[in-house]
């Protein structure tokens, strides 16, 4: 946050009040901030080095998709995986965003899970986590249900899980999960979120979606064929960020994604060269308020 505000400062010459409200803090800390980044020597004549250019790139895709804010770590080498470096910025992220009070909704996946250890614990009063998803009984690892319940604890918060397959085989099935098996008090609960935190999957063939083994190589192709670029709660999109009509719509079980679009804070994270299509795709879905990624990717997402 300190390059941050010397670059709004000095570079795009906001004035302090300015950046104050920007980053919702008081002008003292501005002027503490700006102080800090001279001694530190962040500020020559602009904001020079590494961090001046990953500064830019968050400024530009604020600008671009309308962020509230942008958190854009350094590329790894060549071939690495950047989920590592995002998983530890979107616990830096959440250990800031989450209060009191709040209704907490969570997605699935490995760069989600692997944040936990990066979110600072603290003891909230009446803070709810809800998982947005149904179980994945082949994945134990990156498991909704695990990572909800794991994020509840960091907060000592109550988990609220959908106890039930996230996809089954058919409509009638989901209806009566729903209507008989107790999950609508979990859905309705999802439909009054504050924060939802979401990823996003792949449309490979070893992305972690279809690793899980809940959707066959033939309905991934069909998936494609339909224009599919990857998916959001196995809510698959196409490259314009429109949910792909398929019948695999009908079979999944997951919180209503208007309501996730109706949460007051969104925050999205992913990174890497298979997600980029469906990371352009989810901006224009979801329009997050907030975006964490790598970059590498985040120069793909402004080309």
């Amino acid at each position: 946050m300190r390059v941050r505000a010397a670059w709004m400062y000095y570079v795009e010459e906001m004035t302090q009040s300015d950046i104050a409200a920007a980053l919702d803090i008081g002008r003292v800390s501005v002027v503490r901030m700006l102080a800090e980044a001279r001694a530190r020597g962040e500020v020559r004549i602009s904001v020079s080095g590494a961090l001046a250019e990953l500064t830019a790139a968050e400024r530009a895709l604020e600008t671009r998709y309308a962020l509230g804010s942008a958190v854009v770590v350094p590329a790894p080498g060549r071939g690495e995986d950047p989920s590592p470096a995002i998983s530890a910025a979107i616990g830096a992220v959440l250990s800031e965003a989450v209060g009191s009070g709040m209704a907490v909704g969570l997605g699935w996946g490995r760069t989600l899970l692997e944040s936990l250890p990066f979110i600072a614990p603290r003891a909230l009063d009446d803070m709810r986590v809800v998982s947005l998803l149904g179980g994945i009984s082949q994945a134990h690892r990156f498991n909704p249900a695990e990572f909800v319940w794991r994020f509840a604890q960091i907060f000592n918060g109550d988990a609220f899980l959908l106890s039930a397959p996230a996809i089954v085989d058919g409509p009638d099935t989901k209806t009566a999960l729903v209507e008989r098996c107790g999950l609508r008090s979990t859905l309705e609960m999802a439909e009054k979120l504050d924060l939802v935190v979401l990823s996003v999957g792949g449309i490979e063939r070893n992305a972690t979606t279809y690793r899980t083994g809940y959707i066959a190589e033939t309905e991934r192709r069909s998936l494609q064929a339909a224009g599919a670029v990857g998916d959001l709660l196995f809510h698959f999109l196409d490259r314009d960020g429109a949910l792909v009509d398929h019948p695999i719509n009908g079979r999944i079980v997951s919180a209503d994604m208007e309501a996730i679009r109706r949460a007051p804070e969104r925050i999205l994270a992913s990174g890497g060269p298979e997600k980029t299509e469906i990371l352009r795709a989810a901006l224009a879905f979801l329009k997050p308020t907030v975006l964490v990624t790598d970059e590498t990717t985040a120069s793909r997402l402004l080309d």
